[in-house]
């Protein structure tokens, strides 16, 4: 049986899976890393310990190990190259040297990542065409366009969260105005509700329990993610559009403003629209799509 181990690599934890070449998520183990002190040295100490546990419940030795991670990976494929922020100790680990316990694939993008796992046993399964939106502390993205990953020439393609939808508005971490990360993304909640909430969650619960002033703010937000994703499907024209990350698990309070206002704006030639769902595997999609890029990243390109 050949199988591969995939790690995400977070700033406060790491999470790996055991795969097999067919699909199966056969073991997934995570492990925290210190917050707000990880370093090199720890977030490698943390995947080799995940590595070792994988292989001690396996059989035999894996295939291969693959590994995402956020930021701009490498042209080389071996690291990450840029990353701005709290986890800038991550650019620049050679992480085929680092984890001296056996064969290492090509690094990738967390988001890139998750789009790859979505797409082989996920919500995108056996999709070709396919947008990807991650809703959290920011907004992630990354699109699949007949089959393939879309890099971009330095690996920028898909931050779909620095899509700008205003040009005087708010200015995100990578410089845009008005990117729909400062609208919908949980950093600027607290801008965004004048200090009354701190969290999005706190606002989608008192939208649901009847707050007039929550329920316009949240609505507000779901109709620039709506614009948002109503611009990729003119864009890419995906066949499906996956709204993962922790907001997804708003539900109905998500999913039902965002059909009505994608009913209200999107191009739609041919009648329906196109499916918007939530994601499916959860946080461990990083983990499944980086060990399926190191099974079949050669067959990628």
């Amino acid at each position: 049986m050949k199988w591969a181990i995939g790690i995400d690599v977070g700033g406060s934890q790491l999470k790996a899976v055991a795969v097999t070449k067919e699909g199966v998520v056969r073991q997934r183990v995570s492990r925290a890393t210190n917050p707000g002190a990880a370093v090199a040295a720890e977030w490698i100490a943390v995947a080799h310990a995940l590595i070792d546990e994988l292989r001690a419940a396996q059989d035999g030795a894996p295939a291969t190990i693959g590994l995402c991670a956020p930021g701009l990976v490498a042209a080389d494929g071996r690291s990450i190259a840029h990353l701005p922020g709290k986890l800038a100790g991550l650019a620049g680990i050679e992480w085929c040297h680092a984890l001296a316990r056996g064969p290492v694939g090509p690094i990738l993008n967390d988001a890139h990542a998750a789009i790859l796992g979505e797409a082989w046993i996920g919500a995108a399964c056996g999709q070709k065409h396919v947008v990807m939106l991650t809703l959290g502390t920011g907004v992630g993205g990354a699109v699949i366009s007949d089959g393939r990953l879309l890099r971009g020439a330095i690996g920028r393609a898909g931050h779909i969260g620095h899509l700008s939808l205003d040009p005087e508005g708010m200015v995100s971490i990578t410089g845009m105005p008005g990117a729909i990360e400062t609208m919908i993304g949980d950093c600027t909640v607290v801008a965004r509700t004048a200090g009354r909430f701190a969290h999005t969650t706190a606002l989608v619960a008192a939208h649901l329990a009847g707050d007039a002033e929550a329920t316009r703010v949240w609505l507000k937000s779901i109709r620039a993610l709506s614009c948002a994703v109503g611009s990729c499907i003119n864009l890419f024209d995906p066949g499906i559009v996956i709204i993962g990350g922790g907001m997804a698990q708003a539900g109905a309070a998500l999913f039902g403003p965002l059909a009505a206002e994608l009913a209200r704006i999107e191009w739609r030639p041919q009648g329906p629209g196109v499916p918007v769902v939530p994601a499916t595997l959860g946080s461990w999609a990083g983990a499944i799509g980086a060990a399926h890029h190191a099974f079949f990243s050669h067959e990628s390109h």
